[in-house]
């Protein structure tokens, strides 16, 4: 019995998608729910799964092919039987010995395989049979993957570009731009076109949240299973801040501003794909752990391609932070619909005036860029300042002050 694949229902707002990797080929078993082929939106990557055990008969619609909902992209012979290898005469050589072993090592490295660890390999081209999984019953996780994508083990003839044109020019590649970077390049235009933006900026002495992140770090993992950054305390600053300047965390509609009653932060991540902004909900009632915890978690999302819609929609405002790539001072770009972003940049030991005296401290540019049509100077200005106040004194967080 023949079982069609289909492309499941598309996220709304979303009319297409693009077949970006098959993770299996035509004549592989497949396992029900195991995911097959993943399919890039402009907004995130969806993965299929298989909807029954068998064989994949079919591939309908090859890699880079642009499919809609409910179209079909594969065909599964259902509960079919794995074709048997020819016996081999018992005078086999040495050679195709070794080279049998070699197949059943990648077979049994490609069952052990995460999702995220198999769209790893597809992204970087890795021989799995070289890999040891490190995860859980020897599971090959991405880490494992990116480590052995990092190690040299290709002739240099191999590697892009390596080999030059016979007629000696220059070499080049062109590739196709994926719809995500394709959507994020509209959107940032969109927002340079459409908006007035302007960026302020000022400075932030980190020493006293460093204190304390020091002195509590390890009682704070201990307690909570997670980290303690730096991002908790920004969020908790900015989102204390928007309070006493509601016209930031509103968004404009037309002729109409909306003001939200509620503080939606989006986060900022860095994945291959591009820039996403998963959003934390109600920051604002948030504890310190939850932030943390709920950062950590959307990165990981983020990053295996697993973030759905629901979880980037609806933000009023948005950090980001450069300063993990080392940036010491940047203009973000604002994130539409919302007129007000933050960027936090590198920490760096500088000479600062205190008292009359020149004492070195850590400090942190931050800018704030926003939508001068609806946002004014002094409201920035102050905004920005409120965030410095609180963060150079953390009791101000606790007491709301």
């Amino acid at each position: 019995m023949t079982i069609e694949v289909k492309v499941p229902l598309l996220p709304e707002s979303i009319s297409d998608a693009t077949v970006s990797t098959w993770h299996k080929k035509a004549g592989d078993r497949v396992s029900r729910d195991e995911n097959i082929v993943d399919l890039e939106t402009d907004k995130v990557m969806l993965e299929v799964p298989a909807p029954a055990d068998g064989i994949l008969k079919e591939i309908v619609k090859a890699t880079g092919s642009t499919v809609h909902a409910d179209e079909v992209i594969a065909v599964i012979e259902e509960g079919a039987a794995q074709e048997k290898e020819a016996p081999k005469p018992a005078t086999s050589t040495k050679a195709s010995e070794t080279k049998s072993a070699a197949a059943s090592a990648s077979k049994g490295a490609e069952q052990v395989l995460s999702p995220s660890a198999r769209r790893a390999v597809a992204e970087h081209e890795v021989d799995i049979s070289q890999i040891a999984g490190t995860g859980k019953g020897g599971r090959i996780t991405k880490e494992n993957v990116l480590a052995a994508a990092s190690t040299p083990s290709q002739p240099a003839a191999s590697q892009p570009f390596q080999t030059p044109s016979p007629m000696g020019a220059r070499p080049e590649q062109r590739v196709p731009m994926t719809r995500i970077r394709a959507r994020i390049a509209e959107r940032l235009l969109e927002v340079k076109q459409n908006t007035a933006m302007l960026t302020t900026f000022n400075e932030v002495n980190m020493a006293p949240v460093m204190e304390i992140r020091n002195k509590y770090r390890e009682k704070f993992e201990k307690k909570y299973n997670v980290r303690l950054g730096f991002m908790s305390f920004f969020v908790r600053a900015c989102a204390e801040a928007l309070k006493r300047a509601p016209i930031v965390n509103a968004s404009l509609d037309g002729n109409d501003i909306v003001y939200h009653g509620y503080f939606d932060i989006g986060v900022a991540v860095s994945t291959d794909r591009g820039l996403v902004v998963p959003v934390l909900r109600d920051a604002d009632k948030m504890s310190m752990a939850e932030i943390e915890a709920k950062i950590v978690e959307s990165a990981e999302k983020a990053r295996s391609g697993k973030l759905s819609l629901e979880d980037m929609q609806g933000g009023t405002f948005t950090i980001t932070n450069g300063g993990v790539f080392g940036s010491l001072m940047s203009m973000p770009i604002l994130n539409s619909p919302q007129c007000a972003i933050l960027g936090m940049h590198k920490i760096q030991e500088r000479p600062v005036v205190e008292n009359g005296q020149i004492v070195i401290r850590p400090m942190m540019y931050l800018a704030l860029s926003y939508d001068h049509r609806l946002i004014d100077g002094k409201e920035s200005v102050t905004f920005l300042v409120s965030i410095k106040e609180m963060l150079e004194d953390p009791t101000r967080l606790l007491l709301e002050v």
